[in-house]
């Protein structure tokens, strides 16, 4: 059982750093990789501003992946890029904060689901800490940091889950997206130098959340 805790552990640090590294090649990429899967792209009819807007709709990536693929994939202008990830990360919203609640109880009935769920909330609970203390100034600040563990698609679960009004909820949302739309923006037009920011960052947070589950580990040993 510890063997398997300390295995899901490692998991997710491994996610995260894929993930960073998967940050720095779109903020930096370019040559003959970048046209090539551009082309790739292209020859299957997909559009540069249709790849973007899904990028942004899918949870994890959301806008902090579809902005740099925007910028520094496609070279695009960068505030035609910001419209369409902005509009992409918040079509899911809505959704989530009016049809979670009914969608969960009635896919509940399936074991499969049931699990899921409770994984997706048990999940979101341990993280929304913020949120449930600021309620919807902490809403805003959690989707605003642009981190795995945060963005729209885990605001509106969590806010699902505290009893959040729908509005102020969106709202809130809205604010969190905006911002972070201003900061992944910016690293984006730092390209180079954008990448170094965005790695620090990451291992930051990498170095930390491992540090802070041996020392977790380290006290359970002692008592």
């Amino acid at each position: 059982m510890k063997y398997q805790k300390s295995n899901i552990k490692n998991q997710k640090y491994i996610y995260y750093l894929l993930l960073a590294i998967s940050s720095l090649l779109l903020l930096g990429c370019r040559g003959h990789l970048k046209e090539s899967i551009i082309n790739g792209l292209h020859s299957r009819g997909i559009s540069p501003e249709l790849t973007i807007l899904i990028t942004a709709m899918l949870p994890v990536i959301e806008l902090r992946g579809a902005i740099p693929l925007g910028i520094n994939f496609y070279n695009l202008v960068w505030y035609k890029v910001v419209i369409l990830a902005i509009i992409g990360n918040l079509l899911p919203v809505l959704p989530i904060l009016f049809l979670l609640d009914k969608v969960s109880r009635l896919l509940s009935h399936i074991s499969v689901f049931r699990k899921f769920f409770d994984w997706l909330f048990t999940r979101t609970r341990k993280r929304s800490k913020i949120i449930e203390e600021y309620k919807m100034l902490g809403l805003t600040l959690f989707v605003a940091i642009p981190l795995p563990v945060t963005g729209a698609w885990t605001g509106s679960v969590a806010a699902f889950l505290l009893g959040l009004k729908i509005l102020p909820s969106f709202l809130a949302i809205l604010f969190g997206v905006l911002i972070a739309a201003v900061i992944v923006t910016g690293l984006s037009l730092l390209r180079v130098w954008g990448a170094v920011i965005v790695g620090l960052v990451f291992l930051f947070f990498i170095a930390r959340a491992v540090y802070i589950s041996r020392t977790k580990n380290n006290k359970k040993l002692e008592v």
